[in-house]
């Protein structure tokens, strides 16, 4: 199995904050377009940094999410790179609509970040648990949606969300983060990151806590003699059709992973792949038509079975299907 992985003499964690906001504070530093908007999180996002090196570009507006994106979508119109910044739930509810008027529907240059993802909000609890948000953002035309896996994969991405003309959306987990990648490791807006190679089933995953459970039970399905790919799909819009279809004709059976709901994310924008262009027995995992509650991050996990343990399980499952749907083929030819 050829993992791509850390080296052993680099961090294991990183906080997610603070390289979204070295990272910003290192492009203004070269491009004085950008600039910083944030809905009085500028603690909580790391930013306050950006804030002492450039406050002239640095915009703290308050708990009033929509005016961010409405002044976001006027700098633009004047040639900055607007990053407004809040919490996923208010990015995706609060402010759609002038997230889809002022800055999608009249072609600007928006790059909304909606942070702390679906269980990453803990213990603010239920209302604040987006499982949502990207169901919501699919519907956009145009829009690119990314969801970078950890930290490195977020330096690499970051600039590339910047400097695509028009208005995307960052789901971006905020806390520390597991280290997947190395730094040499290159990524490419729109392009899905193979992380290692199967033959039985592939798990497509998206997220800093999905990709890292698929790797951890593609290892433990490798125990058991199950050849399992896993793909870090970081963009959900526009999503890798080249690299889902190769995975279904490769592997005849496909796992999504995602910390939101089955339905409208990841999983379903896997699935319309599939149906249009190679069909093959597929499982979603994610959350299953619920909404979210107060709890740790562990809790929450094991509460909607965002865990390499239901990974494996489903695996399992899927591959039951598989082999009765070859099943099925050999005897339909055999009886015509």
């Amino acid at each position: 199995m050829n993992w791509s992985i850390r080296q052993p003499d680099e961090p294991d964690s990183e906080e997610m904050r603070t390289v979204y906001a070295e990272q910003l504070n290192a492009m203004a530093n070269e491009d004085e377009r950008i600039v910083v908007l944030d809905a009085d999180l500028m603690k909580a996002h790391g930013t306050l940094a950006f804030k002492k090196a450039h406050p002239e570009r640095a915009f703290d507006l308050g708990v009033a999410e929509a005016n961010m994106v409405g002044v976001s979508a006027g700098l633009s119109t004047v040639g900055f790179i607007p990053f407004p910044a809040t919490f996923s739930c208010f990015a995706a509810r609060r402010a759609f609509d002038q997230f889809f008027i002022s800055a999608n529907y009249a072609r600007q240059n928006v790059k909304l970040t909606g942070s702390d993802p679906g269980v990453s909000a803990a213990f603010n609890g239920g209302t604040h648990m987006s499982f949502e948000d990207v169901g919501l953002m699919r519907t956009i035309p145009g829009i690119v949606i990314c969801e970078p896996s950890d930290p490195h994969s977020l330096r690499r991405l970051l600039p590339q969300i910047a400097y695509r003309q028009g208005s995307s959306y960052l789901r971006l987990h905020r806390k520390p983060t597991q280290v997947i990648y190395h730094q040499s490791e290159e990524f490419e807006l729109g392009r899905g990151k193979v992380i290692a190679d199967g033959e039985d089933l592939a798990i497509i995953a998206v997220g800093a806590i999905m990709v890292a459970e698929a790797i951890e039970a593609a290892r433990r399905l490798l125990n058991e003699a199950v050849s399992a790919a896993v793909i870090d799909m970081h963009t959900i819009k526009p999503i890798d059709e080249a690299l889902v279809i190769e995975y279904a004709g490769r592997t005849g059976a496909i796992l999504t992973a995602e910390n939101h709901q089955v339905r409208n994310g990841l999983g379903s924008a896997v699935a319309e792949v599939i149906t249009d262009h190679h069909p093959v027995p597929m499982i979603r995992v994610g959350v299953q038509d619920e909404f979210g509650e107060v709890g740790t991050q562990e809790y929450l996990q094991q509460r909607y079975g965002l865990t390499a343990d239901n990974l494996v399980v489903q695996a399992h499952r899927l591959l039951e299907r598989k082999n009765a749907h070859a099943t099925r083929k050999i005897h339909a030819r055999s009886t015509v």
